[in-house]
């Protein structure tokens, strides 16, 4: 039990990949513009990591060293299609909104990172909490930072009004440079939690 609760604070707090590793930032800046988009891509996200990271484990005693990043992707893959497909059959409007972040899964640095960091060396069941604890850690920073833009640059959260129609948008914060202003404020803020909490 202690295993996995440290597991989740890694994955979340101490190890969080956008937050704290810096990688990944393709997608946490381009699909953080609504709450909606963020949670979505975070599940799908999740969802893959702990699929993969569980086969790849079940894989690394038979996976010759020369081609293992190739396996890897093949799995990594397989699962991204299957994720896909089924975003496109039950959520269209989300699916179409994600639109090529969901494919770009496959050659997402944290799913990779976690496939050779921690799944090729670790079995079944720890592979799987590291993806989810992972998933849970970017799924977090996507909630955080699209809440923020969507409430500063659109004047809602998940699509309804709550700073009245009178609100004027700061248009800045669904650009890309208000995605980098928000991230790097929260970066910020996480840091300074974190070394308190260290001291």
């Amino acid at each position: 039990m202690n295993s996995f609760i440290k597991q989740l604070k890694n994955g979340i707090i101490t190890e969080n990949p956008n937050l704290v590793q810096l990688i990944g930032m393709c997608p946490t800046m381009a699909v953080s513009t609504s709450l909606v988009n963020g949670i979505g891509m975070g599940i799908a996200a999740t969802a893959v990591l702990i699929c993969s990271n569980a086969v790849i484990s079940l894989l690394r005693s038979i996976t010759p060293n020369k081609i293992r990043i190739a396996v890897y992707i093949v799995v990594i893959a397989g699962f991204v299609t299957m994720v896909d497909l089924l975003m496109q059959a039950y959520t269209p409007t989300l699916s179409k909104s994600l639109g090529l972040f969901i494919p770009l899964i496959v050659v997402n640095c944290i799913i990779l990172a976690r496939a050779e960091a921690y799944a090729s060396k670790n079995d079944v069941l720890h592979s799987a909490i590291d993806g989810l604890a992972m998933g849970l850690g970017f799924t977090f920073t996507l909630c955080i930072l699209s809440t923020v833009r969507e409430i500063l640059g659109n004047g809602t959260i998940l699509g309804f009004h709550i700073l009245g129609r009178a609100y004027q948008p700061a248009l800045i914060m669904i650009l890309p440079t208000g995605g980098f202003l928000t991230l790097g404020i929260v970066i910020a803020v996480m840091q300074k939690l974190t070394s308190k909490k260290g001291a």
